[in-house]
C-alpha cells in the first residue's frame, strides 16, 4: 500500500472547493480544507443579501466532498521549508503539497475618508455589517455606490428596485468591460430603475465623509450611506510567508500554477498570477484554475509533468435587479462582443448561472475529475511570447 499524502487547500471559496473536490479523485490523498468559515460563501449573491432579496451562504456539505476535512480556521503563516501552515489559532497543519486559494476581498482605499466612512462588500462579514444599516435608514435616504463594475452596478439596481434612492458613482465609464451595445441596455435599464448614473473623469471621488461623497469635477454629493465597490485586493498571506508575488500580492507561479518558489505549493483563484499575467478577478475563472491547480498536484504526485492552464471567458452576467439583467458575450480573451442578452430573458441566464455554479461545486464532490470543461484562450499565448520576448530585449540592452 502507497503511502497516504497530504494536501492543504488554504481557502474554501470557488477555486479551493474545486480544488478539495478534484483530489479525492485519489484515495491515497488525505485533503484538508483551510477556511475562516464554516460555510460556503456564494459571492456573487452578496448583493442580494445587501439587498434582502436573497442569501449568500451554502452549508459545505453541499458541496463539498465527504472525504474532505474542513479546518475552520486562518493561515497565519506558510512555512514551505518546514511544509507546515501555521494557524492564526496557533495550532498547525502539514503537508505535502499545498494549494494556494485564499481569494480576494475589498482593497483598502486610498481615498480620505473612505475607509471610516463607506462600506465594503466584497466579503460575507462587509455584507452583513452594511444590511441592518440600510434598513435603520428611511428608503428615502440617499445612497451613494461607489464603482461602475459589475458589484457596484447589480447593487445599485437591487436597491433602486426596492424604491431606494441610489446614486451609481462609475469614477469613468459605466461598465468599462461591457460592449458600448451591452452598456446603453445596462444604462436604460438602472435609468428606469432611478438610479442617479455619474461617469466620466470628473467623477472619481476625491473624499468621502460621514454624510457626502466629493467628486474630481468639484461636486459634492449628500449621502446617508455610502457603499464602496471599486476595486479588490488580496490576502498578503504569501508574502507574508516570504513568496513571491506580484504587485497586488497574487502569488507568482509558472503556467502549471506552480509557485516560482516552491513546486509544492500551487495556486489558484483570485490570488494566483501565472506567469505575472494573470486572470480577471472572477468566479468564471476560479471554477476552471482550482481544479487545474488539483491536476498539477496530481501530475506531480504521480511524477509527472504537470499541464500548462487553460482559461478561456464566455460572458459577463449582471443583474439589474431581480427582473431584468445583462448577459454580455465575450470572445475566450475575455473582450467583449456587441452580443448580449437583455431584459428577463437576461435575468433568467444569470439567474440560471448563479444556481449551476453550486452545482458545478457538487458535481465535482461526487464525480471528482469528471469534467475537464474548460476553455481555451489562444491569445494567451501570443501575450506569453511577447513578454519572453520583451525580457530578453530588456536583458540584452542591461548586459
Amino acid at each position: 500500500m502507497s503511502e497516504n499524502i497530504d494536501v492543504v487547500v488554504i481557502g474554501g471559496g470557488y477555486a479551493g472547493v474545486m480544488a478539495a473536490n478534484r483530489l479525492t479523485q485519489r484515495t491515497d490523498i488525505t485533503v484538508t480544507l483551510i477556511n475562516p468559515r464554516p460555510t460556503f460563501v456564494d459571492r456573487i449573491r452578496l448583493h442580494q443579501l445587501v439587498g434582502g432579496t436573497g442569501e449568500a451562504v451554502v452549508d459545505y456539505r453541499k458541496v463539498l466532498a465527504e472525504r474532505v476535512r474542513l479546518v475552520v480556521d486562518s493561515a497565519a503563516r506558510i512555512d514551505a521549508a518546514g511544509r507546515v501552515v501555521t494557524l492564526v489559532s496557533g495550532g498547525t497543519v502539514g503537508y505535502d503539497h499545498l494549494v494556494y486559494a485564499v481569494g480576494s476581498g475589498s482593497a483598502a482605499p486610498s481615498v480620505p475618508g473612505a475607509a471610516e466612512f463607506a462600506y465594503p462588500i466584497a466579503g460575507l462579514e462587509e455584507a452583513q455589517r452594511l444590511r441592518p444599516v440600510l434598513d435603520a435608514e428611511a428608503v428615502t435616504a440617499p445612497v451613494t455606490v461607489v464603482g461602475g463594475g459589475p458589484t457596484g452596478i447589480e447593487t445599485a439596481a437591487e436597491l433602486a428596485e426596492q424604491g431606494r434612492a441610489v446614486t451609481l458613482v462609475c469614477g469613468g465609464p459605466l461598465g468599462p468591460s461591457l460592449h458600448p451595445r451591452g452598456r446603453r441596455s445596462v444604462a436604460k435599464r438602472l435609468t428606469a430603475l432611478g438610479v442617479t448614473v455619474l461617469d466620466g473623469p470628473d467623477t472619481k471621488v476625491t473624499a468621502v465623509t460621514r454624510d457626502a461623497v466629493r467628486l474630481a469635477g468639484g461636486r459634492e454629493l449628500p449621502s446617508a450611506v455610502t457603499i464602496w465597490t471599486a476595486g479588490f485586493g488580496v490576502p498578503d498571506l504569501a508574502a507574508r510567508s516570504g513568496l513571491r508575488t506580484d504587485a497586488l500580492g497574487r502569488l507568482l507561479t509558472d503556467e502549471t500554477l506552480t509557485s516560482v518558489d516552491d513546486t509544492r505549493i500551487v495556486a489558484a483563484g483570485d490570488s494566483a498570477a501565472p506567469s505575472d499575467l494573470p486572470f480577471r478577478m472572477s468566479c468564471q475563472a476560479a471554477v476552471q484554475l482550482g481544479p487545474q491547480a488539483a491536476e498539477t498536484v496530481l501530475s506531480r504526485i504521480a511524477g509527472e509533468q504537470p499541464a500548462s492552464v487553460e482559461v478561456g471567458f464566455v460572458g459577463t452576467c449582471i443583474s439589474l435587479g431581480r427582473r431584468a439583467g445583462i448577459f454580455q458575450l465575450m470572445t475566450k480573451d475575455d473582450t467583449a462582443r456587441k452580443y448580449y442578452v437583455g431584459g428577463r430573458s437576461g435575468a433568467k441566464v444569470k439567474e440560471l448561472i448563479c444556481k449551476g455554479i453550486p452545482w458545478q461545486l457538487s458535481y465535482e464532490a461526487r464525480k471528482p475529475g469528471a469534467r475537464t470543461w474548460w476553455t481555451k484562450d489562444a491569445k494567451r499565448r501570443e501575450l506569453l511570447q511577447s513578454e519572453l520576448g520583451q525580457k530578453r530585449t530588456t536583458a540584452e540592452r542591461a548586459a
